[in-house]
């Protein structure tokens, strides 16, 4: 059966690619972007089960309007994914203002609006999957990505939380946390503040660090039997990585806060009074 699916941020990497292929297999799709010329192919070739629609999700009142554009549009929604948002490269103290408050603006608040606007159409039919584009950089840190990594944090908390306060409507929520893949989140898409010398070291080993240097990307062609088996799915998880880094580091990591935790117990169960 076909299926309704509202994603954001869809005219370039990995969400092109979703959509063509959601498009192939005959459902149905609503996608936004600031510039929807990119989408001019698909408005052809599918002119009954695609609609494109210009949108900045920053604007909530623009996201609300977009929402309710959908699902009157086709009748009823069944998937929305989370997809829009862009990387950040700079050391935390090499940030500006204006750097911080426009990656949280996106990633986090035009999350959370999106996320908003869908939740009364799925409670009202009972039904709905909303998938959130996280990162394997919203399970664990690296350096010069400390505001990228803040963002996919926020999502990941916010998404935890929902994921518990609607699962009694039928909703569902998975965080999708790709490790690197060959899209353009490290270059045409991405934002780098102004640097520091001092930096500059950090800044090196950060393209050293495994699953960082450009050879170990995966291939984004390769995530859409992924993604169709999660929007497929009856009982879809929370989370799921995407690629091969996820687990394996993330074991590693986990494996060291616990032992740190571990070792400071004491200290922390006495606070307790």
């Amino acid at each position: 059966m076909s299926k309704t699916i509202f994603i954001t941020g869809a005219s370039k990497g990995f969400g092109r690619i979703w959509i063509s292929a959601l498009l192939e297999r005959g459902d149905k799709v609503v996608a936004t972007s600031r510039n929807i010329s990119a989408y001019d192919d698909l408005v052809i070739k599918y002119p009954a089960t695609f609609m494109p629609l210009t949108l900045d999700i920053t604007n909530k009142q623009a996201v609300n309007e977009a929402m309710e554009k959908a699902v009157l549009h086709f009748g009823i929604l069944d998937v929305v994914i989370n997809n829009a948002g862009y990387g950040l490269f700079g050391a935390v103290e090499e940030l500006s203002e204006k750097d911080a408050r426009d990656i949280l603006d996106t990633n986090v608040l035009g999350t959370l609006f999106v996320t908003q606007a869908a939740l009364p159409f799925f409670r009202a039919q009972g039904h709905g999957h909303i998938i959130q584009l996280s990162s394997v950089l919203g399970v664990w840190s690296l350096p010069i990505l400390g505001m990228y990594n803040a963002s996919k944090f926020a999502v990941e908390g916010l998404s935890e939380a929902l994921a518990k306060e609607v699962e009694g409507f039928g909703i569902h929520v998975t965080l999708v946390e790709p490790n690197g893949y060959k899209t353009e989140f490290g270059s045409g898409s991405a934002v780098r503040a102004n640097p520091l010398k001092a930096y500059d070291h950090v800044r090196e080993e950060l393209f050293k660090t495994e699953g960082m240097p450009a050879d170990q990307y995966g291939n984004p062609e390769a995530t859409v039997d992924a993604i169709l088996q999660l929007i497929d799915a009856k009982n879809p998880p929370l989370r799921l990585f995407l690629g091969n880094l996820g687990l394996r580091k993330t074991r590693v990591e986990f494996q060291k806060k616990i032992a740190e935790w571990e070792l400071w117990d004491n200290v922390a169960v006495a606070a307790h009074g």
